[in-house]
C-alpha cells in the first residue's frame, strides 16, 4: 500500500514517524512550502513534517497551492493506493482526494462531528469541553464530514492549554491512525457516517477573537486564556498597547470588570463575574515573563484599568 503523506506542522509529525516505525510504505510528503522568519524576514525556514520527511529520504512537494495540473501530476506520478492528511493546512479539492486507488484519510484532532473545522483544540478549551481525542476520518469534499473510521477519547485537563493538549493529540492521533490502518488491512473497518445534526464548527482563530472582554465571568475568561495559549495569545489593553496573558486561573475577588485588584507575584483583574489570577505577561513586541518581573518594571498599581 503506497502512502502519500500531506502535513505541516509539529502536530502532524508523530504519524509520519509512527507511519515509518510500523514499516508502511511513505512514498511521498507533500507539506507547505518553506516561509521566511525572523525580524528581517529573509530567512526561510522549512515546515517541521519537511525536515522529518528529508531525515527519512522520502520525497518532497511543496505546492503554493495543492491545485492545477503540474501538482496532480507529480502526485500522480507517486502513485498512491492511500493519501493520509494530518494538519495540511489546505482544503483538498475532489480531483486530489479521489486520485488514490483507497481515497484519503484525515486524522482530526477532535470526535467528530464536534468540533469540524481548522481549530477543534482551541475550541473545545474555549468551549468548556470536558472531553476531546481525535478521529480518524475518511475524507469527502465537504467540511469534515466524511465517515469516521476510528476514534480514541481523551480528558481535558482543568488548567491544560492548547499547546499542551496539541501535544498530547499528537501523539493519540499517531495511535489512532496505525489502529485504523490495521482494521483497514483486515477488512474489519466499520466507518460510521457522522450525524450532521450533531455538528458544531470550529473556524480558524482570528486575533479578535482572542481579546478579552472583562465582563465576561472569570471561569470563561481563564478558559479563553488557556484556548490560546501559546498562539494567538489571548490580549488585553494596557497603557494603550497590546498585552497578551497567560497562565489565567478564576479567583472570588470582587471588582470593577477591567480593574487591577492585585498587583504582585499575580496580577488579580475584576471581571463580570469573580476575577482573573494572571501568571505571565507578554507586552507588546517583548517576551513572555513572570508579572512579578513586569510589575516591577512598569509600576502597575492597584487601580490600573485594563481593556
Amino acid at each position: 500500500m503506497r502512502i502519500v503523506f500531506f502535513g505541516t506542522p509539529e502536530f502532524a509529525v508523530p504519524s509520519l514517524r509512527a507511519l515509518l516505525r510500523e514499516r508502511y510504505p511513505v512514498v511521498g510528503v507533500v507539506t507547505q512550502p518553506d516561509r521566511p522568519r525572523g525580524r528581517s524576514r529573509n530567512t526561510l525556514v522549512a515546515p517541521p513534517v519537511k525536515l522529518e520527511a528529508a531525515r527519512a529520504g522520502i520525497p518532497v512537494l511543496q505546492p503554493a497551492s495543492p491545485l492545477g495540473d503540474v501538482f496532480l501530476a507529480g502526485f500522480r506520478r507517486l502513485e498512491p493506493d492511500l493519501g493520509i492528511v494530518v494538519a495540511y493546512g489546505h482544503i483538498l479539492r475532489p480531483a486530489v482526494l479521489s486520485l488514490p486507488r483507497l481515497g484519503m484519510v484525515n486524522v482530526h484532532a477532535s470526535l467528530l462531528p464536534r468540533w469540524r473545522g481548522a481549530a477543534p483544540i482551541q475550541h473545545a478549551i474555549a468551549a468548556g469541553d470536558r472531553e476531546t481525542g481525535v478521529s480518524i476520518m475518511q475524507m469527502e469534499a465537504g467540511l469534515d464530514s466524511g465517515p469516521v473510521l476510528h476514534r480514541i477519547a481523551t480528558p481535558i485537563g482543568i488548567e491544560e492549554t492548547a499547546g499542551a493538549l496539541a501535544a498530547r493529540l499528537a501523539e493519540l492521533g499517531a495511535t489512532a491512525l496505525i489502529d485504523a490502518l490495521s482494521q483497514m488491512s483486515t477488512g474489519f473497518v466499520q466507518p460510521e457516517v457522522q450525524d450532521a445534526g450533531g455538528a458544531t464548527i470550529a473556524p480558524k482563530i482570528d486575533r479578535e477573537a482572542a481579546r478579552l472582554d472583562w465582563r465576561r465571568d472569570a471561569t470563561a475568561l481563564s478558559r479563553q486564556v488557556r484556548a490560546f495559549d501559546p498562539a494567538p495569545g489571548a490580549w488585553t489593553i494596557h497603557d494603550g498597547c497590546a498585552l497578551k496573558v497567560f497562565g489565567a486561573m478564576p479567583t472570588d475577588h470582587r471588582g470593577e470588570p477591567g480593574c487591577v485588584l492585585g498587583a504582585g507575584e499575580r496580577l488579580v483583574v475584576g471581571c463580570g463575574g469573580g476575577s482573573l489570577a494572571v501568571r505571565e505577561v507578554q507586552p507588546a513586541g517583548k517576551t513572555r515573563l513572570a508579572v512579578s518581573d513586569w510589575v516591577r518594571g512598569r509600576a502597575v498599581a492597584v487601580g490600573t484599568r485594563l481593556g
